[in-house]
């Protein structure tokens, strides 16, 4: 019966093939072999209930009834299935650290330590020296002191877990002073007066939102203080009439009164970016060195590192940090490690770093090689869109991006992608094709243009960039 229908035309619920049947077929051995019996069989009842309720409309093909049409439908939907969720993809939004993107990317040498890592048992927490238990943070905290000098260093998930870690240790059930001007809100509505009132900590706010002076501080300090703490407002700036509190003088006061003073300093970077003539931005050094007590960072902002929180500082508070529960809840495993410490030993050699920290590297890349670039790739996206889109290189200006130097930008340039007038077709579906293309190409809309910014793709990429433009479906 069932090979009466190969000649196409409507078939019946009556006409659909058993499961039995089918996984005795030979259409569907190569399934059965790379998926398994019972992933197979799963796939094969849904597959026929659907195909069920086609023929009970009466609206079922006989040809969607053959061995091979079967076997394909199912191929089709493990290849769905097996695509992973999470996807390299092209970051042309003029945004070096995206946060949706993955922030920075990590050099050759940070990857191929994760590959090791991944692949083998590791010294995680074993000392060999001594064949004893060993400590997860040993393992970067050397270098971590040798680049911004201090006594110790420890590690957690994020920088959100370091500030939460040191409250919790530091100012539980008593107060932190922070200047008004400094309560900032960061990503996914995270601020810090939630922080603290995560970890238990009495915030006092002091001074004005455009105004604090250290005579705030000093008028605000009494005998529940635990900490004076002042946050890097990285994401943002205030401008005109203003005054803030410099760490040298707000650590002057902390040490007259026996407070310690802990400083967020969010994007965290170890060298002073303007070697490279990019923005001025607190080093951690600086800020150790200007008498903070502590100093936490993230390791994935212009670090170019892992997702990490790194907290440096003097060391009878950090031994403090490391004892608290909550450590081991925010400690980073294998994998972060891996990463971190390859990309920390690059800071070893800074006269080197531009080349070899892709986070610097894209950071730094002239203007006039991007440009270069657009022309390169003008005529091939042109081909790719066809005629009822004008695809034009522009001059552009994108940004760090995480909340660093927010009002800073950097000369670049890329594509501008516009409909042609009186032809069809909308900015909205051809981003929507890019997004659907093997590796998704991201950029962004504005004044009626897709703007592809081509800082962050760099030339070694460009072959495998053009190579998917024939699978454009815009």
């Amino acid at each position: 019966m069932h090979e009466m229908l190969n000649s196409g035309g409507t078939a019946s619920a009556a006409d659909i093939p058993s499961v039995d049947r089918l996984l005795n077929q030979p259409a569907l051995g190569a399934l059965l072999a790379q998926h398994g019996r019972t992933r197979v069989t799963d796939a094969l009842r849904s597959h026929l209930e659907e195909l069920r309720r086609s023929g009970l409309a009466g609206a079922l093909d006989s040809a969607a009834l053959l061995d091979g049409t079967i076997a394909s439908v199912l191929q089709t939907k493990f290849d769905a299935a097996a695509r992973r969720r999470l996807r390299p993809v092209f970051n042309l939004t003029g945004t070096v650290l995206h946060t949706n993107l993955g922030r920075a990317v990590l050099p050759d040498e940070a990857v191929g330590a994760v590959v090791q890592a991944m692949g083998a048992p590791v010294d995680l927490e074993y000392d060999l020296a001594s064949g004893g238990r060993g400590e997860r943070d040993t393992l970067v905290e050397q270098l971590l002191c040798e680049l911004t000098g201090v006594e110790a260093a420890t590690v957690v998930n994020n920088n959100a877990a370091a500030v939460l870690l040191i409250l919790s240790t530091l100012a539980a059930r008593r107060e932190v002073i922070v200047s008004r001007g400094e309560l900032i809100e960061i990503g996914g509505s995270f601020r810090i007066p939630d922080i603290m009132r995560q970890a238990g900590a009495k915030l006092v706010e002091v001074g004005t939102t455009n105004r604090t002076h250290v005579k705030d501080y000093a008028e605000a300090i009494g005998p529940r203080s635990a900490l004076l703490m002042k946050v890097h407002t990285s994401n943002y700036v205030i401008s005109g009439f203003t005054h803030s509190v410099g760490v040298a003088e707000l650590a002057e006061l902390g040490r007259s009164r026996s407070v310690p003073v802990a400083v967020d300093l969010g994007s965290g970077s170890l060298v002073d970016l303007t070697r490279w003539n990019l923005p001025k931005e607190p080093t951690v050094r600086e800020t150790l060195k200007d008498g903070a007590d502590l100093v936490s960072f993230s390791g994935d902002k212009l670090l170019g590192g892992p997702q990490a929180g790194l907290i440096v500082g003097r060391a009878d508070l950090i031994a403090k940090l490391k004892k608290h529960p909550l450590k081991r809840a925010l400690r980073v495993g294998k994998l972060t490690l891996a990463a971190l410490e390859p990309v920390l030993a690059l800071y070893q050699a800074p006269e080197l770093l531009a080349e070899r920290l892709t986070t610097l590297r894209l950071l730094t890349r002239a203007a006039e090689a991007i440009s270069a670039q657009a022309a390169r790739l003008r005529p091939v996206l042109q081909q790719a869109v066809g005629g009822a889109y004008d695809v034009s290189t522009a001059p552009l200006s994108s940004q760090i991006g995480s909340g660093a130097l927010p009002v800073d930008r950097l000369p670049s340039h890329g594509l501008a992608v516009r409909p042609v007038k009186g032809r069809r077709g909308g900015l909205d579906r051809l981003e929507r094709a890019l997004r659907e293309l093997p590796r998704p190409v991201i950029g962004r809309i504005a004044d009626k243009t897709l703007w592809l910014d081509l800082r962050c793709l760099e030339e070694s990429e460009e072959a495998a960039f053009v190579a998917q433009w024939s699978e454009l479906r815009p």
